[in-house]
């Protein structure tokens, strides 16, 4: 998934609002020029923003012409107010747009429970509007980003019958990550024509392979969205079996690529680690285990401190809650064997596993050797800047 971030009949912007205290973008805006369908997935936290339940019941339609997004405020936890205010931001952008205010979808993401200064989104939108350009989903990444270091933006284009179509993601995500549904927002935008159920169901598939197999700090977030809209304006309709299973590949390219740059740009982090069980005596068995071990504050400070402490990881395997047998588990960093049938092998391999640790990219690998179960999650190291960012977010 590298190419051109346009995408045909879609424009996008971001501009600054005063939202933000530091005075960068803060303001984004998706709009398809031409109809075009809809499907989204959201958080599982009961706590839901404001933007979070507008959504829901706008997706329903299936149709949706534009997406208004702010960062520096999550608009959650505010109450009736809050909804109101989700309600106002996307009129305003209906009202400049010539829209249905229900074409107009809404998402939010920063600090929880302060109301939104909907005067000044009001205020901004026709600066918005007007920089609204067919390249502009890099200012769009900008606008959206909190803690994120780095705007992350993937684009791709394809074929089918000889004819070309695009798609191209944003996202932005670097703390409360965490698997149900991650914690971030998305937005993916194609060319192609196809059904919203059909683009329901492929986003979904594509979301279970990638945003809901990575962790940062295991915080599900009250504002998870990834929103995908389709306009047909390539003139290219996947109809077949075949011809969405393309789409389903891009997707599904796109998302994963971008769940690991919400990894690798986890706040303070300085790892990016695969953690892969197989062996176990079923899949969801697997994907337990990896998790208890992604999500493991211990093997995290640890993988920071690029100690090849392994007790902490068969540790946490064993409070997975599933059959393990310890006298068989080996475990590996990259192709290290630090661990055989439960037992240390040594200071010599010790030494060769911390070299690994200390690459910015790896792979732990835990083997049960019970059946054929197998998953993988990714992870990163907690640091100490993790603290630092975290202990003032609101200051």
């Amino acid at each position: 998934m590298n190419g051109t971030l346009f995408v045909n009949g879609f424009q996008a912007a971001g501009v600054a609002a005063g939202l933000k205290k530091n005075g960068k973008k803060d303001l984004g805006l998706i709009f398809s020029t031409v109809p075009a369908a809809a499907a989204g997935v959201f958080t599982r936290n009961r706590i839901q923003a404001a933007p979070v339940v507008l959504d829901r019941k706008r997706i329903e339609t299936g149709a949706g012409r534009a997406i208004v997004i702010n960062s520096g405020n999550a608009n959650c936890c505010t109450g009736e107010q809050g909804m109101q205010n989700a309600l106002a931001m996307a009129k305003a952008v209906a009202d400049g747009l010539d829209l249905a205010v229900e074409q107009v979808l809404v998402a939010s993401t920063g600090v929880i429970g302060e109301q939104l200064p909907i005067q000044k989104i009001q205020t901004a939108v026709p600066a918005l509007l007007g920089a609204l350009k067919p390249e502009g989903l890099s200012d769009l990444a900008e606008a959206i980003m909190t803690t994120d270091t780095v705007p992350k933006v993937v684009a791709g284009k394809s074929q089918l019958d000889g004819k070309g179509f695009h798609l191209a993601a944003v996202a932005k995500g670097a703390g409360m990550i965490r698997p149900d549904m991650a914690t971030m927002l998305c937005f993916v935008i194609s060319d192609i024509e196809l059904p919203a159920m059909v683009m329901q169901t492929m986003l979904k598939a594509a979301v279970d392979r990638s945003f809901n197999r990575i962790t940062v700090d295991g915080d599900m977030s009250t504002n998870d969205t990834v929103i995908f809209m389709a306009n047909g304006a390539s003139g290219v309709a996947a109809e077949t079996r075949e011809a969405r299973q393309v789409v389903q590949s891009m997707l599904d390219d796109a998302l994963l690529q971008l769940a690991r740059l919400c990894v690798k740009d986890g706040e303070g982090a300085t790892k990016l680690v695969e953690v892969r069980v197989n062996g176990a005596a079923s899949d969801p068995y697997a994907r337990s285990v990896a998790d208890t071990v992604a999500n493991s504050s211990l093997v995290k400070t640890a993988l920071f401190g690029q100690d090849a402490n392994w007790g902490r990881i068969l540790a946490a395997a064993g409070r997975a809650g599933v059959p393990i047998d310890p006298a068989r588990v080996d475990i590996y960093f990259d192709k290290v064997m630090m661990v055989k049938d439960g037992l240390g092998r040594g200071k010599p391999v010790e030494a060769q596993a911390t070299a690994v640790l200390k690459k910015p990219e790896f792979v732990i690998t835990i083997d049960l050797k019970m059946a054929s179960g197998s998953a993988s999650v990714l992870t990163c190291d907690f640091s100490i800047d993790y603290v630092k960012i975290n202990a003032d977010y609101r200051s």
